[in-house]
């Protein structure tokens, strides 16, 4: 489709996780786990100039040695702003529109990638931001976020709270009064968010991903959520390896902070 909308996909990564640290260098199919998500980022048509955002860390130099040898374009920013860092990111790269991507998700769908780009795309003269999480349907490790330059510039610029700073949009999608938002569901009606985990923090999310990576990859490799959840109803023993962390997220530290989160968003453990 034509698309005047420069869009810069911002990866964030590091090496520093402290329940599972190096996570994004986790061996998936003979490569590093960060190359893998980025493989299927790529997959995405319309994801446009895709940037690994990292920290200014030493212990971050492994990740710039893999973006130099894999000629992919990179930004070292700030540590623990993560708003700070996407917005430099986006700027230097010329982004009008940017889209948020973690890198704990290696077996995300670039199909759900295109989805949300493209309803932002279709109705970016009416709406600001736009997510798959407000409220979230896919299974977690589906994450995508995508802004206009000009609202992540006044995040930038008005965002206070560590928790703002810290994941970088919520000081979006917890103003609706200030921002238009929108949200994509899963088109299939169903709602997983809380049922699979397909992201990565601790170890057994990586014996998981892993398990899937080694079932799927060379069979197919740009296999589909659709591909992963057959394969979980053929051997349900594999969706066992992580499910006592489904539903786990951020949002359980923050609960009496967050206006638009609610309990049954996530879990305690």
């Amino acid at each position: 489709m034509d698309n005047p909308t420069k869009i810069v996909t911002v990866i964030q990564a590091r090496t520093g996780s402290s329940r599972l640290p190096n996570k994004v260098m986790l061996p998936l199919a003979g490569k590093p786990l960060i190359l893998r998500m980025i493989e299927r980022v790529k997959a995405s048509k319309l994801a446009g100039t895709i940037v690994i955002a990292i920290t200014e860390k030493k212990s971050d130099d492994i990740l710039k040695d893999l973006c130099d040898e894999n000629e992919i374009d990179l930004f070292r920013g700030n540590t623990t702003d993560l708003l700070d860092r996407h917005f430099q990111a986006a700027k230097l790269f010329g982004a009008k529109a940017v889209v948020k991507i973690p890198s704990d998700c290696p077996l995300i769908d670039p199909r759900v990638i295109d989805r949300v780009i493209k309803f932002y795309l279709d109705n970016s003269k009416k709406i600001d931001y736009v997510s798959n999480l407000h409220p979230a349907t896919y299974p977690d490790g589906n994450d995508v976020e995508i802004m206009s330059f000009s609202s992540l510039k006044n995040a930038w610029e008005n965002a206070t709270r560590p928790l703002e700073r810290e994941h970088t949009t919520p000081y979006l999608w917890e103003n609706p009064d200030k921002f238009r938002l929108g949200n994509v569901t899963w088109e299939t009606g169903l709602d997983y968010s809380m049922n699979y985990r397909f992201t990565i923090d601790y170890l057994e999310d990586y014996n998981f991903i892993k398990k899937i990576y080694d079932e799927l990859y060379h069979k197919k490799p740009d296999f589909s959520l659709e591909d992963i959840l057959n394969l979980l109803k053929q051997n349900p023993e594999i969706q066992k390896i992580n499910e006592k962390y489904n539903g786990v997220n951020w949002y359980r530290n923050y609960l009496d902070e967050l206006k638009t989160i609610t309990p049954d968003q996530t879990k305690i453990i």
